[in-house]
């Protein structure tokens, strides 16, 4: 469920809102800002497939050494419509890709997707900077500690914490240092308290965000 992440092994580390198909806008981001893959980790906040152009291709990366990705819940839809044969609601949220697929890329997407099972639901980050918990939509406690049991359906779909901070009634995360959400576009990186909020929409128009932590 948990995963972490050693900053001291790498140069530099990046965290990237939702993809959502968007190959074609993180790679000219990527070398913008002169990422070397040798030296440097890419942490995706989840829903790497559905609604853009580039669903497979954005799936291939959790086979790169420098990407790391949470699951969000965009896999997750994924993963239990091919387990249980029932794709209407994934193609109603994004999924068509898939049917348009040939053979060839149907059977390596759902070898990528099997592979999903293995994604955690929250990764743990040290940074020379503090420490850094990313999740999709929230971490459902008061409290962060490493391993805790939480509501992770919640994790991927919750979007209560959210909408208090925006009504004004912000609450505090504490166990960590800053805590990187995605899941709900917004037009713009939403920061307050320790919590971050950065889908920005890229596969609606928006901007893809990527945040260096170190």
């Amino acid at each position: 469920m948990y995963q972490h992440i050693d900053g001291k092994a790498w140069r530099h580390i990046w965290l990237i809102g939702d993809l959502h198909g968007c190959f074609n806008l993180l790679m000219p981001k990527l070398r913008a800002y002169e990422f070397n893959p040798y030296q440097d980790v890419l942490i995706s906040v989840g829903d790497l497939i559905d609604r853009g152009p580039d669903s497979l291709k954005c799936l291939e990366l959790i086979h790169q050494k420098w990407f790391f990705a949470i699951r969000g819940n965009h896999e997750q839809m994924a993963m239990d419509a091919l387990e249980h044969q029932q794709l209407s609601l994934w193609e109603l949220n994004g999924g068509a890709w898939f049917e348009h697929c040939t053979v060839n890329e149907q059977a390596e997407a759902q070898r990528l997707l099997q592979a999903c099972h293995e994604l955690p639901y929250v990764i743990e980050v040290d940074t020379d900077s503090g420490v850094h918990v990313v999740a999709h939509a929230d971490y459902p406690a008061a409290h962060y500690q490493w391993q805790q049991d939480v509501d992770w359906h919640r994790v991927l779909w919750d979007r209560q914490r959210l909408s208090d901070h925006l009504a004004g009634n912000h609450s505090h995360i504490d166990g960590a240092d800053h805590f990187w959400f995605g899941h709900t576009p917004l037009k713009h990186r939403y920061d307050v308290l320790n919590q971050h909020y950065i889908d920005t929409g890229a596969v609606f128009g928006g901007e893809l965000t990527l945040v260096q932590l170190q």
